[in-house]
């Protein structure tokens, strides 16, 4: 593990795999850690394919610093991600990303289309409720806070995807961080995320708008989540890939309530939400060598996947 400050901010990082293997950078979801149960699994899995898998702890997630600035929280990572690419001397890279992050992914491939080899995406966020959701998770309690209790509120302030007090717990230095950034900044910055997280009707999912995935160009795989995932409802998957030119849509590797039995094991302390993700390596790993990857989704008239 190591730390490299971007952007004023320390970033929490490491590498799992042989030194030359391609890079692969691999980002979950939530406010969630490099060290979240399933997301270590599936980078030792690729990793196993002979790839140099980069796990890192985006701003706002484990160990790294708080970051607060931005169009919306995931260009900040985007940056971010740039910024440490750049120190770590990494031209072009393959991204992963699952839930968040693929959202997080997407925006670093409409950023930095130059550095992105091939894009792979699962469970990923849209429609009315799930954006919705998003929005009282990251958002709408920061702003109650903040206005009630001021930024010592925030740092006090707990949440299921990982709170501001988890991070100031396993990095004590973002108390500091965010007396600094201040209640004012703070509250400025939350509204601006806010908007990302607003239906709209152009927009699959929270905070790009569908015109911009017109300037995604490279091979893209899209893993479809299962028919009752109601935070990555299938329908977003079906108009990411009709946006993104190229884009092949497969099935699951792992059972259709996988997330749902995630989160149901996570509830109970016997698993995560991410647990089954590691069953997706192999294709993975063959979608970057350039092999076929998975079997394609197909639609039947009353919109559900048939395989």
């Amino acid at each position: 593990m190591a730390e490299i400050e971007v952007n004023g901010g320390v970033v929490v990082h490491e590498f799992v795999g042989p030194e030359d293997g391609e890079v692969v950078v691999l980002t979950p979801g939530g406010r969630f850690s490099k060290d979240y149960p399933g997301v270590r699994e599936l980078a030792e899995g690729i990793a196993a394919g002979g790839k140099r898998v980069l796990l890192w702890d985006r701003p706002n997630c484990g160990r790294s610093d708080i970051q607060v600035f931005g169009r919306s929280e995931s260009h900040m990572r985007a940056e971010t991600l740039g910024g440490l690419l750049d120190a770590l001397g990494i031209e072009r890279v393959v991204k992963f990303g699952g839930s968040g992050g693929a959202r997080d992914s997407i925006v670093f491939a409409l950023m930095y289309p130059e550095r992105v080899t091939r894009l792979a995406l699962w469970n990923i966020v849209g429609g009315n409720f799930s954006t919705m959701s998003l929005a009282g998770v990251y958002i709408l309690n920061e702003l109650r806070t903040v206005r009630a209790k001021g930024i010592e509120g925030v740092i006090g302030l707990g949440g299921a995807a990982g709170g501001w007090t988890d991070l100031v717990r396993d990095n004590p230095r973002n108390a500091d961080r965010l007396r600094a950034i201040g209640a004012e900044e703070f509250e400025r910055v939350m509204n601006r995320w806010l908007d990302a997280f607003i239906p709209k009707p152009n927009e699959a999912i929270p905070g790009v708008a569908d015109w911009e995935f017109g300037e995604i160009r490279v091979p893209t795989l899209i893993i479809r989540p299962g028919v009752d995932d109601h935070d990555h409802p299938p329908t977003t998957s079906f108009r990411v890939h009709t946006l993104i030119k190229g884009s092949r849509l497969i099935e699951p590797p792992w059972p259709e309530d996988a997330w749902e039995q995630g989160a149901r094991d996570r509830e109970a302390g016997t698993g995560g939400i991410f647990q089954s993700w590691v069953l997706a390596a192999p294709t993975l790993v063959d979608f970057v060598d350039g092999k076929e990857a998975g079997e394609a989704t197909t639609i039947n008239w009353n919109g559900r996947p048939t395989g």
